[in-house]
């Protein structure tokens, strides 16, 4: 908890209890459905919290009912996180495999998340449109963008520091799955935000989507 309080200074006192609650609640979970590697769970807040929260940093303040879609949740990283750090926007959170979702939803029910929908679903069975899709090593670039363009709003109507389009979190060479994507691919990385080893090898990819 500490790690999230060095970077994030300003947060409210719901937010500060929200994040500490994160803890017990995902050990708890994780003993029952393998949300997190069972050797990373002492390490929820640098690799999962934290790691999430890179997009954050990088989208700074957003717009209030600023939408956002997390495919592939898992058991809610990023979505939850971020969902956590913006309560005034709203996220969906999507996952294929029913008992990670259902996770996710009981933890934000337990921490009071009111910004949060969810879907256990395919993405394309998701037809709604988001100022950003966000996500965490789903799939290669050149699978995710084609199946996240319909999910992209048309009309950038919000006064957000980048336009709409993908953020997600990878890690190592992306060239290969780059390779395709008939949008900027945009490479950041996440040690100019955060100063641990970890975060050396880690990304941010920003792909605007414009039609």
């Amino acid at each position: 908890m500490e790690t999230i309080l060095k970077y994030f200074t300003t947060l409210s006192d719901r937010q500060r209890t929200q994040f500490a609650m994160l803890k017990e609640l995902y050990t708890d979970w994780n003993s029952k459905v393998n949300v997190i590697s069972r050797k990373d769970i002492d390490n929820l807040y640098l690799k999962h919290v934290l790691h999430s929260l890179a997009i954050a940093r990088f989208l700074g303040p957003l717009s209030d009912d600023t939408a956002l879609l997390d495919m592939g949740t898992g058991g809610g990283f990023p979505g939850i996180p971020l969902a956590i750090a913006y309560p005034g926007c709203k996220f969906h959170l999507i996952d294929r495999i029913g008992k990670k979702i259902n996770v996710a939803r009981e933890i934000a029910s337990s921490i009071g998340l009111e910004n949060v929908t969810f879907q256990h679903g395919d993405i394309g069975e998701c037809r709604d449109r988001y100022d950003y899709v966000v996500s965490r090593a789903v799939m290669p670039l050149n699978g995710l963008v084609p199946l996240i363009v319909k999910n992209i709003k048309r009309k950038d109507d919000k006064a957000n520091r980048y336009s709409p389009g993908l953020v997600c979190l990878k890690g190592g060479d992306i060239a290969e799955e780059s390779k395709g994507v008939k949008f900027p691919v945009i490479e950041f990385p996440v040690n100019e935000f955060f100063n641990e080893e970890f975060f050396d090898t880690k990304k941010i990819i920003y792909v605007p989507i414009t039609l």
